[in-house]
């Protein structure tokens, strides 16, 4: 029996790692995070689950040796390819397939000492469900929309600012030439981070985010006043979960009250999946790697249920389950949004 335990305690820790929920700058960074430091300082095992938690519902995977987690830095999207699959959304499907149950025997299966979940919101309330089923879980935050709760700052978000700061740029110079309002819709379902960063730093006149109650006839008296006062051109950053008819996309529902009330032209840019593309900036990676480095120390040390977070600067983490159903959003007294407002930028909410 001792024989038997020593080899055991021998074994190298084999570890699971997937990426979940929309694709995102940065996701092969956090992959080669974990699994070089795994490997090489670790002496760990990884494999890499294909298409998020459907591969582990039907055990599709890959060893990820070192070798193949080389030139993955500065890719864009996931080597390990991504799915929305909720498996815990209906346990039983048409076919009666019990697909938490096919996790936890796949799991086992596997000899996995520890699953690695890369997502948002979804990602990460599955991590907690799996957690308490009884697996070894850590997740890493991910996510454009900087909207997962408990860290200051998810991989993603930089990149999607940037390119988005870069659209808001080139539409000014458009703006001036036809002395349009602009109106540029950028994605935040329920958050408003990606418009308020890249309306600030693209010097955008009108802000609007789902968490600031908006009125319209105040948006086009900011759109009018400027005209008003031989200010050419309006910049207007749009969330696209802000509250508009529902036969109306957020752009288009602005663009087309500033055209019918003030008489300005008006033209839409929707960015859409742009902002979700390409290779990472500079920050994203390194951001990306650490989390992705830091996940596999608090493995090493045994420490499970675990969401890897930023805290005052610092790597730390957080429970899986104090994560679930709870969203990051942009407080109406932030410093970012009063210092836009001290520079005459408008939420719409002035009456």
């Amino acid at each position: 029996m001792g024989k038997i335990l020593e080899k055991m305690e021998k074994r190298p820790k084999r570890i699971g790692i997937l990426t979940a929920g929309g694709d995102c700058p940065g996701l092969n960074a956090a992959i080669r995070g974990v699994g070089k430091t795994a490997i090489v300082e670790h002496g760990m095992e990884v494999i890499g689950f294909v298409s998020g938690y459907t591969g582990l519902i039907h055990k599709e995977y890959t060893m990820l040796e070192e070798s193949k987690l080389s030139g993955i830095l500065t890719l864009g999207g996931t080597i390990l390819g991504t799915s929305r699959e909720k498996p815990f959304k209906n346990d039983l499907n048409n076919d009666d397939i019990n697909k938490p149950e096919l996790i936890v025997n796949n799991y086992r299966e596997l000899g996995l000492d520890c699953l690695v979940c890369i997502g948002g919101n979804g990602t990460m309330k599955t991590a907690a469900r799996l957690t308490d089923m009884g697996l070894n879980v850590v997740g890493i935050p991910k996510t454009i929309d900087n909207d997962v709760w408990g860290t200051e700052i998810t991989f993603g978000f930089d990149s999607a600012i940037a390119i988005a700061t870069e659209a808001i740029d080139r539409l000014h110079t458009t703006a001036n030439s036809h002395q349009r309002a602009m109106v540029i819709e950028v994605m935040g379902h329920s958050a408003g981070w990606i418009a308020l960063y890249a309306g600030m730093a693209g010097g955008g006149d009108v802000i609007l985010i789902p968490e600031i109650d908006y009125n319209i006839r105040s948006v086009c008296k900011k759109v009018e006043k400027r005209f008003a006062e031989k200010k050419p051109y309006s910049i207007v950053v749009v969330a696209e979960g802000i509250k508009v008819p529902s036969s109306k996309t957020a752009g288009s529902y602005i663009c087309e009250c500033i055209s019918e009330y003030t008489g300005v032209e008006a033209r839409e840019t929707r960015l859409g999946y742009i902002q979700r593309g390409g290779s990472p900036t500079t920050m994203d990676r390194i951001l990306a790697t650490r989390y992705g480095s830091y996940a596999v120390e608090i493995i090493a040390e045994g420490k499970y249920g675990k969401m890897v977070a930023m805290k005052d600067g610092h790597l730390t983490t957080i429970p899986l389950n104090e994560v679930e159903n709870k969203l990051n959003l942009v407080s109406t007294d932030h410093p970012l949004v009063k210092m836009c407002r001290n520079m005459g930028v408008s939420f719409g909410d002035e009456y």
